[in-house]
């Protein structure tokens, strides 16, 4: 994401924060996908707050809804995503956010939290862990 003025990035957030429409619980949903790859990493819900910190920062925050709080994604890891491009839908109802990646996006330990496939009515795994959760976590 170009890295401008704080005060041209606060204003530019205000301005898209007033043109999207949050659903009733007041989130939007982001993909994330990698800038150079195009791989799609994850799907993530933002609220106001959320997006606010991301555009204004550069790296991704997200609203975690089973902890009903927001948190800098990575920020457990420390695999970050810095902001490279922001993307709204026709309708103002969702986002892709396109992000350079540190080390791997998904919890599980793989870089997308899609590395499985559906392949003859089973689930099959395509992609390879690049890292351990239980050492990362502690779990």
């Amino acid at each position: 994401m170009k890295r401008n003025h704080p005060r041209t990035r606060r204003r530019d957030s205000r301005t898209l924060l007033d043109r999207l429409r949050f659903d009733r619980q007041g989130l939007i949903p982001a993909v994330i996908q990698d800038a150079r790859t195009r791989r799609v990493l994850t799907l993530c819900y933002l609220n106001r707050q959320a997006l606010r910190q991301s555009l204004e920062e550069g790296r991704v925050y997200v609203f975690r809804r089973s902890q009903r709080r927001v948190m800098l994604k990575g920020e457990l890891s420390g695999h970050i995503q810095t902001i490279r491009r922001v993307l709204v839908d026709c309708e103002g109802k969702s986002l892709v956010l396109l992000v350079r990646q540190r080390v791997a996006a998904c919890h599980a330990g793989y870089v997308s939290c899609y590395f499985r496939r559906l392949t003859n009515g089973r689930l099959v795994r395509v992609g390879r862990r690049v890292f351990d959760p239980s050492t990362t976590y502690g779990r």
